[in-house]
């Protein structure tokens, strides 16, 4: 096995990722840096998120720059902030030794202003997503014409955000003869599009087969009844004690609902959806990273360019509708040589989809039994046991306490001291799951007329269909990532909505029933389509069709609900 000592690295560069405890470079390490390292040629190397592409990038791009020219000698494109910011990091922890490299980041939502500064300032680097690194190229502050190399990391995803234009642009101003490097977990046909277009010469470098998931990840799934859904989920957390991992959700909604019902049930869980700001978004990754959460309940927009090692499980609340996606999901467990998880939750109208999503990972599926609720009070009982096996007695803190503690618990022999002890952490297991009924789906027992969620778009009978009481039908609610809603059903239209936020919630006494009537008895006579409705603590959010945007507006605007003024606006962003 090669050895990164072998690779002609710098004396400087092998210090510093000496000191990083790379030993072994990963399998797309060991191909693209020697290529790189002495050719010239463009490079399309398809790989897996978290295989180690930044050092197989980075590390020949920083031993090959002229440290005496202060002008941007690289570019490298990311689809997101924290993947660019990761970027940059790990490039100055390669170069920290070398000495008169600058890198500057730059993305959207921060200060423009002070990323000029960076790069004025002899970025020889320059790491960032498509849409501020366009935005500073047209403003002349990004100069690319002496550019030697232009990465594109997680080009699929790049694209499947809407970057494709962006792109273009950027690829079209820089010089002709850079060396362009695609780095893509799958090869669609844009991609593809874009290095016919914009690449020459080209070496495809592939670790794995072309779209197919990480060798390292078991792929499992659960049948159970949609209704279901959430008690599978807890029973999969609970059996796996030292869970670590990402629940993948279809909309915002639903991510905010499965995170806080963990959080009611006492599990280190939160939610990252579009709602948040950045700095909140921060602090939720922080949390994550840090392993005070064992559980992010997110969307996969909100996911994008999340790089997380060491998780154990990707959980898919819902599977994707693009098998593309699975991909990257599952893809985000089993790195740098470590086992990983992907669980999938299913109902019987979803085998097909499934067996779809087999067919483009070329993994065959394990199917699980929901475990039952002694199986899971057994496995927690075993952990609590080898956690008190293991941990480490500070005896110089603790013993003047000691002569209490033995008093106090004097008159209890061994084994009930034991047993006492125990119960203090598993009485709650055993209470929970002392009737606990077996939730798995026979399937030679059910047909597909027995399970209504269709394409698992939901399993809250409150959320995913509901009356609007002015005409008394019922239809079927169902949303894309983006937030936008489809509606099957009723008039069979097609709906755009606007959402609102209100000014009042649960502490208020509003419900969703609350909102409803009050969007009917506001506005009585018009026939409204009501959307998504969401209680928070203190102020909620509602939709309606788009095109009564203005008329709830007006007829909200002097309503009063227990003798309080009402108040509404048009929510900013999706």
């Amino acid at each position: 096995m090669t050895l990164f000592n072998e690779m002609g690295l710098s004396a400087e560069i092998q210090s510093a990722i000496d000191d990083m405890g790379f030993v072994y470079p990963t399998p797309v390490q060991e191909k693209v840096v020697p290529f790189l390292m002495e050719s010239r040629q463009d490079l399309v190397a398809l790989a897996q998120t978290g295989t180690g592409k930044t050092a197989a990038f980075g590390l020949p791009i920083i031993q090959q720059l002229d440290t005496q020219k202060k002008s941007v000698q690289a570019l490298i494109l990311s689809p997101t902030r924290e993947l660019a910011i990761q970027i940059a990091g790990d490039l100055q922890n390669f170069s920290k030794n070398l000495g008169f490299i600058n890198i500057a980041v730059v993305y959207g939502g921060a200060d423009i202003v002070k990323q000029m500064r960076e790069i004025e300032r002899g970025a020889q680097i320059v790491v960032g997503t498509p849409g501020r690194t366009l935005d500073l190229i047209k403003r002349g502050k990004l100069k690319v014409n002496e550019i030697r190399w232009v990465v594109l990391d997680e080009a699929d995803e790049m694209l499947s955000m809407g970057f494709k234009d962006d792109l273009d642009s950027i690829l079209e101003t820089s010089p002709k003869d850079k060396q362009t490097l695609l780095f893509s977990a799958t090869m669609p046909k844009e991609i593809v599009a874009i290095s016919q277009k914009y690449m020459k010469n080209i070496e495809e470098i592939s670790v794995g087969k072309r779209n197919t998931g990480a060798e390292n990840v078991e792929h499992h799934y659960y049948v159970v009844h949609a209704k279901d859904r959430y008690i599978a989920l807890k029973r999969v957390a609970d059996i796996n004690p030292n869970i670590y991992g990402i629940i993948f959700c279809r909309t915002r909604a639903e991510t905010k609902e499965v995170a806080d019902k963990l959080m009611q049930d006492g599990y280190n869980a939160d939610a990252l959806h579009g709602d948040l700001s950045q700095s909140q978004r921060d602090f939720v990754m922080s949390r994550f990273r840090s392993k005070h959460l064992q559980m992010l309940v997110a969307t996969d927009v909100a996911a994008r360019g999340l790089d997380v090692n060491d998780l154990t499980h990707v959980i898919n609340y819902n599977l994707p509708d693009d098998p593309e996606v699975y991909v990257h999901r599952s893809g985000r467990t089993g790195r740098a040589g470590k086992k990983g998880i992907s669980v999938t939750l299913i109902h019987l109208r979803e085998k097909g989809k499934l067996r779809e999503v087999e067919r483009t990972v070329n993994k065959t599926f394990i199917k699980k039994d929901v475990p039952s609720g002694k199986e899971i009070c057994e496995k927690q009982l075993f952990s609590l046991i080898d956690i008190v096996e293991n941990i480490e007695v500070n005896n110089e803190q603790i013993s003047e306490f000691m002569p209490v503690i033995y008093k106090k618990l004097a008159w209890l022999d061994r084994e009930e001291l034991i047993k006492h002890f125990v119960s203090v952490e598993f009485n709650r297991f055993l209470t929970y799951y002392e009737n606990a009924p077996d939730i798995n789906v026979d399937e030679s027992h059910h047909s597909d007329r027995d399970f209504g969620d269709q394409g698992g778009r939901g399993d809250r009978r409150d959320r995913g269909r509901r009356t609007d009481r002015n005409r008394g039908d019922k239809r079927d609610d169902r949303r894309d990532e983006s937030g936008s809603r489809f509606e099957r059903g009723g008039r069979g239209g097609k709906f755009d909505f606007s959402r609102f936020f209100f000014s009042m919630g649960k502490k208020n006494g509003i419900s969703k029933r609350t909102i409803i009537d009050m969007i009917n008895q506001q506005m009585p006579g018009k026939n409204v389509e009501i959307g998504s409705i969401e209680v928070l603590k203190g102020f909620s959010f509602f939709e309606v069709d788009k095109r009564f945007e203005n008329d709830v507006i007006r007829a909200f605007k002097d309503a009063k609900y227990k003798g309080q003024r009402v108040g509404i606006e048009v929510a900013k962003g999706k």
